[in-house]
């Protein structure tokens, strides 16, 4: 009974929140012509069914809650006519009981709020990584200890791609294999949600081409949860380094996750990374005249 009930209750939310929606779009931000005046705020019924391409009677229905399956096809074009932003077309999704549409990375614009977090844990090398795991930004110590990813194209930048397919990337874990395992486990679980997606299927697809340990592992179907954890690294300048990882969404985008690597508490790995970022900085300041 508490199921169904739940269930009941998942379609109003659905029907409440289309109405909802539907009240905010104009006539005039759908592309119709006003018209007379209209005893309705937004777009009839009628305008919706038609703009999205379905039965008016079947919309209806959804808007009163009846029980009634939905496509991801309807969803795509109900998100379109009401102009949804990311957070509403995936609470959309949710109600309808289907998996949001794969997150798309924005590589050309850092909220530069989160680059300051980055850029003021200077002796943490930190990472914010998307759901496919991306790196969206980073700070100057994680260039200096992991990578330079400027020099990446972004399609490239995807830490699953340099941890497989980069010799020196790799050569940073002393015990690679296991590293990287972990990781394959930590990527399935976290894609789990886009199986369908075809990115990820060709992504893999690539991976299994391009290295012959991904190929042999990712049948496995290792599952690794995200969590706090230790790392230990071999810098080919710094030599040993020890970090603690944790990580934590970006609240207004969970698709998105902070990495932090603190230096561990009783090695020298902060005092390492302080003179190395020291003696960067020096460099780089010009000469006096």
């Amino acid at each position: 009974m508490a199921f169904m009930n739940n269930v009941k209750q998942r379609y109003k939310e659905l029907g409440d929140f289309l109405k909802t929606r539907r009240a905010k779009i104009s006539p005039k931000l759908a592309g119709l012509p006003a018209g007379p005046r209209r005893r309705t705020p937004g777009l009839r019924r009628e305008e919706v069914a038609s703009l999205a391409g379905i039965g008016v009677t079947w919309y209806t229905w959804l808007e009163q809650g009846r029980p009634i399956q939905v496509s991801t096809q309807i969803l795509e074009s109900l998100s379109r006519v009401f102009l949804l932003n990311r957070e509403e077309i995936v609470h959309m999704y949710s109600l309808a009981q289907h998996v949001p549409p794969s997150y798309s990375p924005n590589f050309t614009e850092v909220n530069p709020m989160h680059q300051h977090v980055l850029d003021n844990m200077a002796e943490s090398p930190s990472l914010i990584v998307d759901n496919r795991w991306y790196i969206i930004a980073w700070n100057r110590a994680a260039e200096l200890v992991f990578y330079d990813f400027k020099q990446l194209e972004c399609s490239d930048r995807n830490m699953m791609r340099i941890m497989f397919t980069d010799p020196g990337f790799a050569r940073l874990f002393p015990d690679w294999e296991s590293s990287a395992q972990a990781m394959i486990g930590k990527f399935r679980a976290a894609c789990s949600p886009y199986i369908e997606d075809s990115w990820f299927t060709e992504f893999v697809q690539e991976l299994r081409a391009s290295s012959k340990e991904f190929d042999q592992w990712w049948p496995m179907h290792q599952i690794n949860k995200d969590r706090d954890t230790f790392r230990l690294l071999q810098h080919p300048v710094l030599g040993q380094l020890s970090f603690e990882l944790t990580s934590f969404l970006v609240a207004e985008d969970n698709n998105m996750k902070m990495y932090i690597n603190t230096p561990a508490n009783g090695t020298d790995t902060r005092n390492k990374l302080r003179l190395l970022l020291e003696a960067e900085q020096k460099n780089s300041k010009p000469a006096l005249v």
